[in-house]
């Protein structure tokens, strides 16, 4: 009798550099990762001060940026080699990402902003997203919209939308950083308790010592990142 084969990490980052260019033609390497790994269904959490290179990072791995060197294989695919149609698909399909700013959209009700999230990978199902939203606390505010709301019922919203497509990876920056302290214990909470529950590996920058202690697992983004160093 065979086993099932094991499957793939989460995350597999290999000689991934990306520089900017100045407006005086100098190119400064923001991003310069020699190796980096995550566990399917591992919670890691980097340190990372601002300038560290935290948010180019994660945008890459969501395939957001292209790098300019290196590696980046996401459940298996590598998706450094998909085009930029491609790579939104595949986003949309398989990464979560939970912006600290939360980037909902204002004229949109909660419910909304999840089932807009659905359309990019499987579809847009209502039911889902109410369900979802009832999960993260919020299933008797499914039709308001984000001024209706608090800011931390705000993040709530966006840890929903981050998870409307079942994805295999979530990406968090700064996720509890326009949070009071209190919020932020109940944002990050729900965040690691909705990744377990859906198997989804979690990758979160922040440096928020709380935060940051909340992680039997914390790297620090200067030591993965030379250009940081």
């Amino acid at each position: 009798m065979t086993s099932a084969a094991t499957p793939p990490p989460a995350l597999v980052i290999e000689n991934l550099k990306k520089g900017f260019r100045s407006p005086e033609g100098e190119v400064t390497t923001i991003v310069d990762i020699a190796a980096f790994q995550l566990n399917r269904g591992e919670q890691i959490a980097l340190r990372g001060m601002s300038g560290s290179g935290k948010t180019t990072m994660l945008n890459l791995v969501a395939g957001i940026l292209k790098p300019d060197h290196g590696r980046i294989v996401v459940a298996g695919r590598e998706i450094t080699v998909l085009s930029e149609s491609d790579r939104d698909r595949f986003r949309a399909e398989t990464i979560g990402y939970v912006f600290q700013t939360f980037n909902l959209l204002q004229g949109f009700s909660a419910l909304e902003n999840v089932m807009l999230g659905m359309m990019f990978g499987r579809g847009a199902d209502r039911p889902a997203a109410a369900k979802l939203l009832d999960r993260v606390g919020l299933g008797s505010r499914v039709h308001y919209k984000p001024r209706q709301l608090s800011v931390g019922q705000q993040q709530r919203v966006a840890v929903a939308r981050a998870l409307a497509n079942a994805p295999q990876l979530v990406l968090a920056d700064e996720p509890t950083g326009n949070l009071d302290p209190r919020h932020a214990s109940e944002a990050l909470q729900l965040i690691r308790e909705v990744c377990h529950e859906s198997g989804a590996a979690l990758l979160l920058v922040s440096h928020d010592p709380e935060v940051l202690g909340q992680f039997s697992r914390v790297d620090e983004l200067s030591h993965i990142n030379r250009a940081a160093a």
